[in-house]
């Protein structure tokens, strides 16, 4: 198999290499006049820097005749006149199941310092579009997610895309480690995108560890890293859960986060030129969410699916602001992370009440479903309450409801607490959930 995609790789080698030249550098933005009628949006160049270093760059628009191209490293070396070559394959990447257990940067290369990496013979787009809708096969079953707050009372399907939005430091990177160490799923896809290069490490031996990086892929792209190779980081990782979604398997996406994606864009739109709208975001970042977020789910018939969980990083706590609401109406339900609740000690640190999961009615049953209803009564009642229960002004007996809550709220508080190392499948939570409820 690798031979014969070595021989269609020589096949599709062209004899002719087109060349423009460099006429303007400003910023991070590069204009190249010569080759704009072989280039549209999307297409990649190789710029010619001192030194014969190539530096890969990508058309991100046209303005006066001329191609403006952003590049994915540094810039060093590229001056007036410097040759930029027109790249002749659209941009794809080639995963296999040699990839499990492995480290990539944005562009697909290895950065774990294993050895190569054995490329598959199936060509997936890093810009990929979604499966047509009408022939998408419809959410599966329950997927145990390892964390009991989640299984309980957000119950997740096969299919489903969920947001966790927090602020920095509420816990999202944990509570996604214990996700992907303790999933029932086939295949774990991790992208982080604009990630702190001191976390990096942490996050593959600390949290991660080693049972949950033998089934996973990890795409990188750290804060220092171009605009460019932020965003591709984010294509990278749907493209390579494609992949095993095409294999049959139910993989499990998790990307952190999809707000810096959202800034990445941010800063490439502005540099093309687009006119800045809601907090400096341009249009096209706004356009760009959709056709992301949209290629997870289940795939067509005969193909597995791609359940996906993508962090949203909430500036100043601020779960309204313009990427959150965003991403809050494309995807099936909403994890929310509460700082005050994380600042009383208890992790993870979700507000139940605020979250919901949109497929869960119609993955439980009755008893389940009769059970989690119970279980958010009581605790709509106690933080109804709960500034005056904290204060003493509330007298036991003046509302049955509200005493009621108090008795139980010891145990549901303890019952959403979970360390990071302790796994929690679907039936143990209902199970715990009924023996608590069921006690009085």
């Amino acid at each position: 198999m690798q031979i014969q995609r070595l021989l269609s790789d020589i096949d599709n080698i062209s004899t002719v290499r087109h060349y423009g030249r460099v006429t303007a550098v400003s910023g991070l933005l590069v204009e190249v006049a010569g080759v704009e009628r072989k280039l549209s949006v999307g297409s990649r160049c190789f710029l010619i820097a001192q030194g014969n270093r190539r530096v890969l760059s990508e058309v991100v628009g046209f303005r006066n005749g001329r191609a403006l191209l952003m590049p994915f490293n540094s810039l060093d070396g590229i001056g007036l006149g410097s040759k930029a070559e027109v790249a002749e394959a659209q941009p794809t990447v080639s995963p296999s199941d040699a990839w499990l257990g492995r480290v990539v940067n944005a562009l697909g290369e290895p950065i774990d310092s294993k050895g190569p990496l054995i490329t598959g013979d199936t060509p997936i787009p890093l810009r990929n579009m979604p499966p047509q809708a009408s022939m998408r096969q419809r959410v599966g079953g329950k997927i145990d997610l390892g964390v009991r707050a989640l299984n309980t009372f957000l119950t997740c399907c096969l299919g489903q895309r969920m947001g966790i939005f927090a602020g920095s430091g509420v816990g999202k990177s944990i509570m996604m480690s214990m996700i992907a160490r303790y999933t029932s799923a086939d295949v774990i896809v991790i992208g982080l995108v604009g990630e702190r290069g001191r976390e990096v490490q942490e996050f593959i031996h600390d949290d991660l560890g080693e049972d949950g990086l033998a089934r996973s892929v990890l795409v990188i792209a750290t804060s220092d890293e171009a605009p460019l190779m932020r965003r591709q980081a984010a294509y990278m990782t749907l493209a390579i859960a494609e992949y095993y979604r095409g294999q049959g398997k139910n993989v499990l996406c998790l990307m952190d986060s999809i707000t810096r994606f959202a800034m990445a864009q941010r800063e490439i739109g502005l540099s093309a030129g687009e006119p800045p709208t809601t907090k400096g975001y341009p249009p096209t970042t706004f356009s760009e969410l959709p056709k992301l977020l949209e290629r997870a789910g289940p795939g067509l018939q005969g193909e597995g699916s791609i359940t996906a969980l993508f962090s949203v990083l909430v500036d100043g706590d601020d779960h309204n602001e313009p990427i959150a609401d965003a991403t809050r109406g494309i995807l099936d339900g909403h994890i929310v992370l509460e700082r005050s609740i994380a600042e009383r000690g208890r992790y993870p640190a979700i507000n139940v009440l605020r979250s919901i999961s949109r497929m869960m009615p119609q993955c439980n049953n009755d008893d389940e479903n009769e059970l989690v209803i119970r279980a958010r009564k009581l605790m709509a009642a106690y933080d109804n309450m709960a500034e005056m229960i904290r204060l003493g002004a509330y007298r036991r007996g003046s509302d049955p409801a509200t005493d009621e809550a108090i008795r139980y709220n010891p145990e549901l508080e303890a019952f959403l607490s979970q360390r990071k190392d302790d796994q929690s499948t679907l039936d143990d939570g209902y199970q715990q959930l009924a023996a608590i409820l069921n006690k009085r």
